[in-house]
């Protein structure tokens, strides 16, 4: 080969290489603009457990995704269930940000663990709603009950139960998991009622939203105190109340139990006389609520129509918030409540069962 020969040779593989490596720069800056837009037609819901109760797959998750499809048909949402770990939610956190998903609906497990991951994810533009309970960190915008009100709602409902022997009466009360804030808020609500109109609490527990371990925790009451040591209980929530009634039965035990979520087997419970009343929490309003906030955020609209009230957590303030008001549920408001709002038909409530109960309090 001649040194003509060779310097073309040279020239043509220099423009060879030029072109290839421009074609890869391009290539490159494609992927990276990909990932910085990322995900603008999907929204991450992750919902804390399903064991204690089972409103978050029966309720939340399809009135939730039914909003986001009604509002944007071409969203999508990625759920996930932590399934009572705090670890696993944040795995599952960690997944959404790495596909690129831009707005997270979290009701998160253990809310006092979400700080640094809330602000990591703020800090790469990602917007978090805090669902139902209120996460730590930055987090964009929450939508849930007033939990103090509800705690208020179920210490009254146990006083009206007692009746006139409620100043008497002595109550047990297994309270929610320490680590979630709603249920701090729970029982200072219930406190407030119950302190002054009951003769005293005389155990205090935390379930820790384990039906297992409140079972155990009335056990070890009724250990302590003896059989007729208490006239009412206290539960935080049906699915502990559940166990905590199998509890009491099994001992020759009956007093009054409340509990909270509304589920149908706490209304089937209410209707055979097996538990006194549960806290209703109208979960279509509360979904769509955070459904209307999720997409306003991804479309990236103004959310102070949805979210018009500001709630302060422990790490920050002026969060743009949405309360809305829970209801108590007893055998008498069972027609004007949960199956006026469509959440169960008489139905549903009234199997072989439960048809004496319903009869008696006329459903039909």
């Amino acid at each position: 080969m001649n040194a003509m020969m060779r310097r073309a040779v040279i020239a043509t593989a220099a423009v060879s290489m030029a072109l290839s490596m421009a074609a890869c720069g391009k290539a490159g800056s494609d992927k990276k603009n990909s990932a910085d837009s990322g995900d603008t037609k999907s929204i991450g819901l992750l919902l804390p457990e399903n064991a204690s109760s089972t409103r978050y797959e029966s309720f939340d998750k399809p009135f939730i995704e039914a909003k986001v499809k009604a509002l944007c048909p071409d969203c999508n949402v990625k759920y996930s269930n932590a399934e009572g770990s705090a670890s696993k939610q944040k795995q599952q956190f960690d997944t959404l940000i790495a596909q690129g998903v831009k707005v997270i609906i979290l009701d998160a497990f253990d809310a006092k663990s979400t700080q640094a991951w809330v602000k990591e994810a703020a800090d790469k533009g990602v917007k978090v709603i805090a669902y139902d309970r209120l996460a730590t960190g930055p987090v964009s915008a929450y939508v849930s009950f007033d939990n103090e009100k509800v705690g208020e709602l179920q210490g009254q409902a146990l006083v009206d139960a007692l009746g006139a022997k409620a100043a008497e009466s002595n109550i047990v009360m297994i309270n929610g998991d320490d680590a979630d804030p709603n249920a701090g808020k729970f029982k200072s609500g219930a406190h407030k009622v119950l302190d002054g109109k009951v003769k005293k609490v005389v155990y205090e527990q935390s379930g820790e939203w384990k039906p297992t371990v409140a079972g155990q925790k009335i056990g070890a009451a009724i250990t302590q105190l003896g059989k007729d040591g208490f006239q009412a209980v206290y539960s935080a929530n049906d699915g502990m109340a559940a166990a905590i009634i199998t509890q009491l039965k099994a001992a020759g035990i009956n007093v009054p139990v409340g509990g909270q979520d509304a589920g149908l087997d706490a209304i089937q419970r209410i209707v055979s006389g097996d538990q006194a009343y549960t806290i209703y929490k109208a979960y279509k309003p509360l979904a769509d609520s955070a459904a209307e906030l999720a997409v306003d955020l991804l479309q990236g609209k103004d959310i102070k129509s949805v979210a018009s009230a500001s709630i302060d957590s422990d790490t920050d303030k002026g969060i743009p918030a949405k309360l809305l008001d829970p209801k108590v549920v007893t055998k008498a408001n069972i027609k004007d409540t949960v199956i006026a709002d469509g959440l169960y038909k008489a139905a549903d409530i009234c199997t072989a069962d439960f048809a004496a109960g319903c009869a008696a309090a006329g459903l039909k």
